[in-house]
Parts: structure tokens; C-alpha cells; sequence
């Protein structure tokens, strides 16, 4: 794995994964299980935030919404693939604080490893 981006991917990837673990939430597969849809996601959420140094939790929350949006996700309270449904389809304000953090991890990695 020679691309930086995709290095930094599965590393916020599998901090999330393991955040989410601690809390009981088992649903998140390891990067090498992970589905494409969810690797492009990690992806494009590391390359926004290596052109948006300065972006906020807040701004990085509704980066990912407007991609989400325009793959066709919309609000569900059960995150599903198929059916593109997911409970973080709310503005930043409204998610929960766990759902808060595990962005701020995301982020912290980013800029650690950048």
C-alpha cells in the first residue's frame, strides 16, 4: 500500500472500528473486509481533510453529508448498504456525541499522520 491516502484511510478507519468496539457497536468490518463503498468513504473524507487543513468537525460532518447525498444515502435510524440509509443523515448539531467524537478521532488522525 504505497498511496499515502489510502495509508491514512485505514488507519482512521480502524480507529473508528475500534472506537466503535469499545462502546459495543460490532458492526464495523476491518479494512480488509470492509465493503468499497465504505474504503471510498474513509478515502474521500482523508482527502478532504488534507485540502481543508483548517476544516472543522462541523465542515467535515457536511463534506460527508454532501458526498453521502450524492451517492444517493439518505436518513434511516439503521445504517444499511443496501437500502443506503444511515442515522448520521442529520445536521452535525443533531449527532450523537459518540458519533462526535468518533469524527474528531477521524480528523486527529488525519493531521497526525499528515
Amino acid at each position: 500500500m504505497s498511496d499515502p491516502i489510502e495509508k491514512i484511510a485505514k488507519v482512521c478507519h480502524e480507529v473508528n472500528r475500534l472506537y466503535c468496539q469499545s462502546h459495543g457497536d460490532t458492526s464495523q468490518p476491518a479494512w480488509d473486509d470492509a465493503p468499497d463503498w465504505q474504503k471510498k468513504s474513509a478515502r474521500v473524507g482523508v482527502l478532504h481533510l488534507l485540502t481543508n487543513r483548517k476544516a472543522t468537525p462541523e465542515q467535515t460532518h457536511e463534506s460527508w453529508l454532501c458526498e453521502k447525498k450524492a451517492d444517493g444515502w439518505v436518513y434511516g435510524p439503521v445504517k444499511n448498504a443496501e437500502f443506503k440509509t444511515h442515522p448520521c443523515m442529520v445536521p452535525y448539531e443533531e449527532l450523537p456525541q459518540q458519533q462526535r467524537i468518533k469524527d474528531s478521532l477521524f480528523q486527529a488522525v488525519v493531521r497526525g499522520m499528515s
